[in-house]
C-alpha cells in the first residue's frame, strides 16, 4: 500500500515558462514583422514539434494545451509579475522589490507597468491599513501590511491571492484586469545569462555569476552615483530587459531547445511559480506542478520557512542544512526534530549583515510541540525566544527566531510528538515521508536519521548499501527540489 498521496501530479516533462516567454515575445514578434511570421503558429509548431515523441506523451499534450491560453491567443491575458529576491528569503520565495504588469494579445507583449513596490507602497490610501503578521510588525517595525510584504504564506496561491489584494488595494495599474500572478527570482535571470552569455547595460557588464549582485547594487546605491533620485533608482531595470531581449534576438527560436530545458530547470526548482484566477487554467497549472502550492499528503510532512527580517540581502551568504530525525520516546510515541543549521559565510557590507530570521516549519496535522533549541527573543540575545503556533494550509506550524553573526552559524530545533496516524502506519510496516523545499531556496542540503525500531526491508531512495540491515534509514541528499521517501519494515 503507497501512502504517499498527492494532490496533483508530478512530472519531469519539457516545459516553456511563462516568466521567459513574457522576456522572449518580443524577439520573436521582431522576427514575425521581418519576415511575415505567424508568430503564435511558428512558436506553437515548434513546442509540438519537440512534444511530438518520447515519454509521458500523455502528460506532454495538457503542457501544449495550456500554451494558447499562456500567450492571450484568442482572449489577451493580463500578467502581474512579482520580482522576487532571493537573497532576502521571504515564505513565499524572496521579498517582492520590483514588479511588472504585462498584457499578451495573439503572442504579442505590452508592459502596462514596471516599478520598484516601494512606490507603489508610498501611494498606498490612507483608508487601505490591513494588519500585517505579527513577526511582520515586530521585526520591521511596520504599522500595516504592504503589497512588498504580501508574500506571507509559503503556499504560492495563497500568496498571489494575497499580493493581488494588496495591488487592488493599493491601487496598481490595470488591477481590476490580472488574471494571472507570476513570481519568478534573479535565479531565472542568472540562468538566462548563462545561456545567452554577458550583457553590458550602462556601462556595467552582467554575467550570470555577478547578475544579481550587480542590479542590486545599480538600484540600492549605484543610482546616486550617476546622479538619479531614490524614485528613479530601477529604471535600469527597463534598459536591462531591452538589452536581454535583443541578445535573445539573436538565438531567436532556434535556440528554443534552450530555453525549454531552463524552463525545466527553473520551474523544478521552484524559481517561478503562476497562479491564474480562472479554475480550468489553474487546474492545469496544478496538473503540471507549476503552482507552487503546499501539497496534501497522507504521512508525514516537512517544510522548513525562513523570512528574512530586516538582514538585507544576507541570504547569498547562507548555507543552509536542514536535518530531520525521529525516534521513539518511552512512551511508544514517535518523536520528531527537525533542526536547521546556517552558516552564515559572510561579512558585514553593503548587502550583508547578521542573518535575522522568523523560521516556521509546517508539519502533519495534529502533531503536538515538545521544545525548541536556538530561538532567541532578539538580536544577540541570550534570553529564548518564543514560540508561535498554529493550523494553516491543512498542517500545524511553529515558529520563532534566530540571529546569526557574519562568521559563524547557528542551530534552531524544533522537537514535536507525531500524530498517532502516523506511528500507526510505521507499526503496519509502512513509512512516507514528503520534504517540499521552500520557493525560492537553492539547493540547501538535506540529512534524514529515521528510526523505526524494526528492520528496514525496502527504501526508495535507498541508502547507501554500508547502511542496510538495521532499523534506521540514513541518507544525505539536498533540497533543490521536493523530495519523497518511501520506506518499508520488515513484516
Amino acid at each position: 500500500m503507497n501512502l504517499y498521496i498527492k494532490k496533483k501530479k508530478r512530472t519531469s516533462t519539457y516545459l516553456i515558462i511563462l516568466a521567459l516567454i513574457v522576456l522572449l515575445l518580443g524577439s520573436f514578434w521582431a522576427y514575425k514583422k521581418m519576415m511575415g511570421w505567424n508568430l503564435s503558429e511558428i512558436l506553437l509548431k515548434s513546442i509540438q514539434t519537440n512534444f511530438a515523441t518520447g515519454k509521458n506523451a500523455e502528460k506532454k499534450s495538457e503542457i501544449i494545451g495550456l500554451i494558447p491560453d499562456l500567450l492571450g491567443i484568442g482572449q489577451p491575458k493580463t500578467y502581474l509579475l512579482l520580482f522576487e529576491n532571493n537573497t532576502e528569503l521571504r515564505p513565499g520565495g524572496g521579498f517582492i522589490g520590483s514588479y511588472a504588469v504585462v498584457r499578451v494579445s495573439n503572442g504579442e507583449p505590452e508592459i502596462l507597468a514596471m516599478e520598484g513596490t516601494e512606490l507603489l507602497d508610498r501611494r498606498t490610501p490612507d483608508d487601505w491599513k490591513p494588519v500585517p503578521p505579527r513577526p511582520i510588525t515586530d521585526h520591521l517595525g511596520v504599522d500595516r501590511w504592504y503589497f512588498r510584504d504580501s508574500n506571507w504564506s509559503p503556499d504560492f496561491s495563497v500568496s498571489a491571492e494575497k499580493a493581488l489584494e494588496f495591488y487592488v488595494g493599493e491601487g496598481g495599474t490595470a488591477s481590476d484586469q490580472i488574471d494571472t500572478v507570476v513570481a519568478f527570482t534573479p535565479t531565472v535571470l542568472e540562468g538566462l545569462l548563462e545561456l545567452l552569455g554577458p550583457i553590458t547595460v550602462e556601462d556595467i557588464e552582467f554575467t550570470s555569476g555577478n547578475v544579481t549582485e550587480k542590479l542590486q547594487y545599480a538600484t540600492g546605491y549605484g543610482y546616486s552615483e550617476k546622479g538619479l533620485v531614490f524614485s528613479e533608482r530601477k529604471e535600469i531595470m527597463r534598459s536591462f530587459f531591452d538589452v536581454v531581449l535583443s541578445k535573445a534576438k539573436q538565438k531567436g527560436i532556434f535556440a528554443i531547445d534552450d530555453y525549454i530545458n531552463l524552463g525545466i530547470k527553473m520551474l523544478d526548482e521552484k524559481q517561478i511559480v503562476i497562479h491564474s484566477l480562472d479554475t480550468d487554467t489553474q487546474k492545469k497549472i496544478i496538473g503540471i506542478n507549476w503552482d507552487g502550492e503546499i501539497d496534501s499528503v497522507a504521512g508525514d510532512y516537512l517544510i522548513w520557512v525562513d523570512a528574512n527580517l530586516a538582514a538585507l540581502k544576507t541570504d547569498h551568504a547562507i548555507e543552509r542544512t536542514l536535518n530531520y530525525s525521529i525516534k521513539k520516546n518511552s512512551a511508544d510515541q514517535y518523536v520528531a526534530k527537525a533542526t536547521m543549521k546556517y552558516d552564515h559565510l559572510g561579512i558585514f557590507d553593503w548587502r550583508t549583515s547578521r542573518y535575522r530570521t522568523y523560521a516556521r516549519i509546517f508539519v502533519p496535522d495534529g502533531s503536538k510541540f515538545l521544545g525548541v533549541v536556538g530561538s532567541m527573543k532578539t538580536d544577540r540575545s541570550m534570553e529564548l525566544g518564543t514560540v508561535d503556533i498554529g493550523r494553516e494550509l491543512g498542517k500545524q506550524w511553529f515558529g520563532t527566531f534566530i540571529s546569526i553573526e557574519p562568521g559563524t552559524n547557528g542551530e534552531l530545533s524544533f522537537s514535536y510528538i507525531l500524530p498517532d496516524y502516523i506511528a500507526s502506519q510505521i507499526d503496519e510496516g509502512m513509512y512516507t515521508l514528503f520534504v517540499q523545499k521552500q520557493l525560492g531556496t537553492i539547493n540547501h542540503g538535506l540529512t534524514l536519521e529515521l528510526n523505526f525500531d524494526n528492520n528496514i526491508a525496502s527504501a526508495e531512495p535507498s541508502e547507501v548499501e554500508s547502511e542496510w540491515g538495521d532499523g534506521v534509514y540514513r541518507l544525505e541528499t539536498d533540497l533543490r527540489t521536493d523530495k519523497e521517501f518511501e520506506i518499508q519494515m520488515s513484516s
